[in-house]
């Protein structure tokens, strides 16, 4: 099989540098024709607060990416510590994301809401912009759900991790 994969001359220091730069850590979440998707992602930003607008960016426009990256609204989950084993169930391909014993339920827009998680925004997708390999979407906070609290999760040399009193410097 031959590799079509675009190569630069930078990306495994580009890749090495940001394995050292921590991330928070969400779940991305929207409806699509063949039902609820979703996807675990540490490019979530906060871009504006009046008014409320987040980014994220997708690597790929195929499966789940595919379908958020074409959905009019999403939903954006910030994690908590406690959420670790959710954030690998949607890092993972062909993971049964919304099985009965996940607990989720749905907005009346239709969009996954999984319960448990600290934060969720519901947005609706202001823009999307092809970024080199990725796209990168803008979308407006419409709502905040409010969960339980939690310490953050956080992406840092591939495995998670968790902020508290011990990491304050």
């Amino acid at each position: 099989m031959t590799s079509t994969a675009v190569t630069h001359p930078l990306v495994d220091d580009f890749k090495d540098a940001f394995r050292g730069h921590p991330a928070g850590v969400a779940i991305i979440t929207a409806e699509g024709s063949e039902g609820p998707v979703g996807l675990t992602a540490s490019s979530v930003s906060s871009v504006s607060a009046v008014p409320p607008v987040v980014a994220f960016s997708l690597a790929s426009a195929q499966g789940s990416a595919g379908v958020i990256g074409a959905a009019e609204t999403v939903v954006v989950h910030l994690l908590g510590a406690d959420n670790a084993e959710l954030a690998a169930v949607f890092a993972s391909a062909g993971s049964e994301r919304f099985g009965p014993d996940r607990d989720w339920t749905r907005l009346p827009g239709g969009e996954p809401l999984l319960h448990g998680v600290p934060r969720a925004l519901v947005c609706r997708v202001m823009s999307r912009m092809q970024a080199g390999s990725s796209i990168l979407l803008a979308a407006g906070v419409e709502e905040i759900v409010t969960g339980p609290p939690a310490a953050p999760l956080v992406y840092h040399d591939r495995t998670f991790h968790h902020l508290g009193d011990h990491s304050a410097l």
